[in-house]
C-alpha cells in the first residue's frame, strides 16, 4: 500500500516512486494458493500482464492495484501491473490492442480511451479494438486551487478568469483525458478563456498547483485527498453529478451555479476485442469478486472511490454511446482532432 500522509511535492515523488512501472502482484504460496476448478482452467493459464497507460500514482493506476492484489490471490496466479505512459496513452493503450487475446493481457484505462480520439489521432478504436470487462469505479474529479490565490469558491475563481481573460491557467493530466475535458466543460459553462498546460500525470499536475504555479485542476480525488485535509490545497467542487461521500460538504460545479458542467471520470478494464466470450466472462467474474469484496470495497472508499460495476456488454455500450459526445464537446471548445 502507498502512504499518503506525507506533505507536498515530496510525498508525490514519492507515490510514483513507490509504484514501480512493473510491480508484481502474487503468486500465491503452494500452501495458500486457491484450488483450481474447471473455471480456473479458461483464465489464467499464465502470469497476467495489466498494462496502465499512465504514470504511477494516478488515480488509473492507484485503482487495478488494488483490486488486482485480490484477483491474484483468488486465481493463485501472479499478475504484473506495468505502467506506460506517453504519448496521451497511446503507447500502452497500442500495446495492449495488439496483444494476444487471449485474456492474460489486460488494459486498464479511464474514459480516457474515449476522449483522446476526439482531440488528436490515436493508433486504436475504441470500439472497434476493444471488449469491455467492468468498470473498476467512478472517480470523483475535484477542483482544486492554491489556498494563496484568495479564491474560496467556484464564483471566485469564474470572476477572476473572466476579469482577465485568457490570463488563468489550468492543468491536466495527458491531453484529451477526462480532467482535461471536464476542465473544458467547465469552461465553456462558465464562459471563460484560459491556458492548458498539460501534464504526464495527476502528480506532476497537482504539485504545479501546489507550488501554486497552476490556478486550477479537476484532480482524481485519491490522488488530491490527502493535501485537501492538509489545506496544502482547497477544493471548490466536484464534477460529478452529485456530491461524493468523500467530501459531502464540496459543492458539485452544477450546484455552484454553472449547468452543463458536470463529468463522469471512470477506469476500467478491457482486453483485445477478438478475445472469447467466456474468458471475457472469467476475468469479469474474478474483478468483481474482488471489487466487492469487504477490503477492497474498504480501501476504495477511503479513496473516494464509488462503485461502477457493469457486465461487459453494458460497458462495451457505455464506452461506444460516450465516443461521439465526447467528440462533440471537443469541437465545442476547438480542440477537436483535425
Amino acid at each position: 500500500m502507498h502512504r499518503w500522509n506525507a506533505c507536498g511535492s515530496a510525498a508525490l515523488a514519492a507515490i510514483a516512486a513507490t509504484a514501480s512501472v512493473g510491480m508484481m502482484i502474487g503468486p500465491l504460496t503452494a500452501e495458500t494458493s486457491a484450488p483450481q476448478t474447471s473455471a480456473a482452467k479458461i483464465w489464467p493459464t499464465k502470469r497476467v500482464q495489466v498494462v496502465v497507460p499512465f504514470a504511477p500514482g494516478s488515480a488509473t493506476d492507484l485503482l487495478p492495484r488494488t483490486v488486482f492484489e485480490h484477483v491474484a490471490a483468488s486465481v493463485g496466479q501472479a499478475i504484473i501491473i506495468e505502467n506506460r505512459p506517453g504519448g496521451g496513452g497511446a503507447i500502452g493503450v497500442g500495446a495492449v490492442a495488439k496483444a494476444d487475446p487471449d485474456g492474460h493481457t489486460i488494459l486498464v484505462h479511464s474514459n480516457a480511451l474515449v476522449t483522446a480520439p476526439a482531440i488528436q489521432p490515436m493508433p486504436y478504436d475504441p470500439v472497434q479494438d476493444f471488449a469491455g470487462i467492468t468498470p473498476l469505479g467512478n472517480v470523483p474529479l475535484v477542483l482544486v486551487v492554491p489556498p494563496d490565490k484568495n479564491i474560496s469558491t467556484v464564483k471566485d475563481l469564474v470572476a477572476a478568469a473572466r476579469a482577465k481573460p485568457g490570463s488563468i491557467n489550468y492543468a491536466a493530466a495527458g491531453i484529451g483525458t477526462p480532467p482535461h475535458l471536464t476542465a473544458e466543460r467547465f469552461r465553456l459553462a462558465a464562459q471563460f478563456e484560459g491556458q492548458l498546460v498539460p501534464f504526464k500525470g495527476a502528480p506532476e499536475a497537482l504539485t504545479e498547483v501546489l507550488a501554486g504555479r497552476v490556478d486550477f485542476y479537476f484532480c482524481p480525488l485519491p490522488v488530491a485527498m490527502p493535501f485537501i485535509r492538509e489545506g496544502k490545497v482547497l477544493a471548490l467542487a466536484v464534477s460529478n453529478s452529485k456530491r461524493t461521500s468523500a467530501l459531502p460538504q464540496v459543492p458539485t460545479t452544477l450546484e455552484a451555479g454553472f449547468p452543463d458542467s458536470d463529468f463522469d471520470f471512470w477506469v476500467g478494464a478491457m482486453v483485445p476485442k477478438k478475445t472469447q466470450r467466456d474468458i471475457v466472462a472469467r476475468i469479469h467474474e474474478e474483478i468483481v469478486n474482488g471489487l466487492r469484496d469487504p477490503s477492497v470495497k474498504e480501501k476504495l472508499s477511503k479513496l473516494g472511490v464509488e462503485e461502477m460495476i457493469m457486465q461487459p456488454d453494458e460497458f462495451d455500450a457505455r464506452i461506444a454511446r460516450e465516443a461521439p459526445i465526447a467528440a462533440t464537446l471537443a469541437r465545442a471548445a476547438g480542440i477537436a482532432a483535425k
